[in-house]
């Protein structure tokens, strides 16, 4: 079977950074479509190895100011430009959700599989909000790896952020960029 705006859903979509993607945000019920959308990605073991942390823009007002606290600690030596940045980048979009990878070791099941599970279910939030008519950006940065800045998210030592997911709408079309060539990509066996 041919599904033409499924293959056709698949090949349009494209990011539009965080900082174009104004209100409305996803609603409750998208929110909750969004992160069930998440869940159904394989998952060898039936592990469900991610879980999700949504930041509205309330509880972000509240996360910025200690991210920020917790950057300059960290990198006393920042430009101004960066301070400012650490602030703004989670109050552009209306949502952000962050992805989190609860890989455990498992006597089947490798860590490896449970972390690629994690980032396919951080790819459908992408493909679900487009789907939506909304858009997304996946961003990753310092607060990705900072131990002190996944506490104050609430994750475990042993967790791991595979990214925060921005939603919103998008305030100008995405824009196009060069794509790898397929040649230069795929190959086929020869035996």
């Amino acid at each position: 079977m041919n599904d033409k705006p499924a293959l056709d859903l698949l090949q349009t979509r494209r990011t539009v950074p965080a900082a174009f993607l104004n209100d409305p945000g996803p609603t409750p019920d998208q929110l909750a479509g969004l992160v069930t959308i998440a869940m159904r990605v394989p998952d060898h073991g039936k592990l469900a190895p991610w879980r999700f942390i949504a930041l509205d823009r309330g509880a972000r007002t509240k996360l910025a100011p200690m991210l920020r606290a917790l950057r300059e600690a960290d990198e006393p030596d920042m430009t101004q430009e960066a301070h400012d940045k650490v602030a703004h980048v989670f109050q552009q979009a209306p949502m952000c959700l962050v992805v989190v990878s609860t890989a455990r070791e498992h006597v089947k099941i490798p860590i490896w599989e449970q972390e690629l599970s994690a980032g396919a279910s951080a790819m459908n939030l992408i493909t679900g909000a487009h789907a939506m008519g909304l858009s997304a950006q996946w961003l990753t940065g310092w607060a990705t790896y900072n131990a002190e800045a996944k506490r104050l998210l609430g994750v475990e030592i042993k967790e791991k952020i595979v990214g925060f997911i921005h939603i919103g709408t998008p305030a100008a079309p995405p824009s196009e960029r060069p794509r790898p060539l397929l040649d230069d990509h795929l190959t086929h066996w020869q035996g």
